[in-house]
């Protein structure tokens, strides 16, 4: 059954359980509006852009299922959630994925004037990004561009961070830490970062350059996942070995349960026993 997204979202945004968890099902193009409103308005918010590590991470880990579920928004980033909510609805939903939101909200914030901020990665890396993006996007106010360091930020440390992002009053800022620490990091940040956190974990060193985007062909049939298992093998054979399989069996568990319940329910109606 589908429900209503975090209490920030517009009354008509609706999502659907996932594993659990409530991924956004509206198009696109509509995520990427309601992000950008609240960017206008310089709202904290924390966008999760989810996939099938994410979700069984949080699955496993309950701590961080209270990260997701404390969200205002999880975008359905892996085509593996798409099809679970295709199978779902009986319908046919978007693919919100990292590279798309990048390229989308920085567009819109060009023509609108909203700043964006990039914080993670390492610094060659963001510098890479910003002559991209001053490429692609002449227009787009960059309020900062800040590594971290891999040790955790002193209290006075962050205290900075936290300060000089909120000063360069930007409505965006994208996170580049990996999964599950960047999504940790907006958590522990929400309301104190006044804009729009989204976490874009790899998206980074692909836009810089420095690592290849999958052909569009290879990200719709969904094997994204094996095409970065090929250029990266020793750091996510054991990642993907470890939460594709588990993810396809619950998924698959879940889609039958809910076409058999609903089955039932219009053969029957209300003479089920109610539980």
């Amino acid at each position: 059954m589908s429900n209503k997204c975090g209490l920030a979202c517009k009354p008509s945004f609706t999502c659907e359980n996932v594993l659990g968890f409530s991924v956004a099902t509206q198009p696109f193009i509509d995520q990427i509006e309601l992000m950008m409103h609240w960017a206008q308005q310089r709202l904290s918010r924390v966008i999760c852009v989810a996939n099938v590590h994410m979700l069984m991470e949080a699955h496993w880990n309950p701590s961080f299922a209270n990260v997701l579920h404390s969200a205002d928004l999880l975008t359905p980033d892996g085509m593996p959630l798409v099809w679970t909510l295709n199978l779902i609805r009986k319908s046919r939903h978007d693919r919100v994925a990292g590279m798309d939101i990048l390229l989308e909200t920085c567009r819109q914030a060009s023509a609108l004037g909203v700043g964006v901020y990039f914080i993670g990665s390492d610094a060659d890396t963001l510098d890479k990004m910003r002559q991209q993006l001053k490429q692609d996007f002449p227009d787009l106010v960059i309020a900062g561009m800040r590594p971290l360091p891999f040790r955790p930020l002193t209290p006075e440390e962050d205290r900075q961070v936290i300060e000089h992002i909120n000063q360069s009053q930007t409505g965006f800022v994208f996170v580049s830490l990996g999964c599950p620490k960047q999504e940790m990091w907006m958590y522990q940040h929400q309301h104190k970062v006044q804009a729009v956190m989204v976490g874009l974990g790899g998206v980074f060193p692909i836009y810089a350059g420095l690592r290849k985007h999958a052909p569009k062909w290879v990200r719709t049939s969904g094997l994204e996942w094996l095409y970065r298992l090929v250029q990266e093998p020793g750091r996510l054979w054991k990642r993907y070995g470890t939460t594709i399989p588990p993810f396809v069996y619950l998924s698959v568990k879940q889609v039958v349960t809910t076409r058999v319940s609903r089955r039932l329910n219009r053969m029957f109606g209300d003479r089920l026993p109610q539980a």
